[in-house]
């Protein structure tokens, strides 16, 4: 199978003591819409195991303009709530180009 090109962003979301829970359950919100989405290829959501406040948020696209589209689709407001809800101390949002996969397991089913 070639390799082929693609983009991603992660987003690491630290709680505030006592709110890692209702960071879950915002963050969970955002699993299956942005599966739906064209030209998602993975999307993950992890809990650390060493930290219970700490979240890790991933998506891999197929290009950079369907990576644009989720930061400006209505699912991103998930983060604006997190903050207006003053339930997260930190969160580090990144994005990478040109991520090479030579093997990606679509969505199980």
């Amino acid at each position: 199978m070639p390799q082929s090109l693609a983009v991603s962003h992660m987003t690491v979301v630290r709680a505030r003591l006592g709110c890692s829970a209702q960071v879950q359950a915002c963050l969970n919100q955002l699993i299956e819409p942005t599966l739906q989405m064209p030209g998602c290829l993975h999307f993950a959501l992890q809990h650390s195991h060493s930290d219970p406040q700490q979240w890790h948020v991933a998506g891999y696209w197929q290009d950079n303009r369907s990576m644009q589209a989720y930061f400006n689709s209505p699912l991103m407001d998930v983060y604006s709530v997190l903050v207006t809800e003053q339930v997260v101390e930190h969160m580090d949002f990144q994005t990478f180009s040109e991520v090479q996969l030579s093997r990606l397991q679509m969505r199980a089913g």
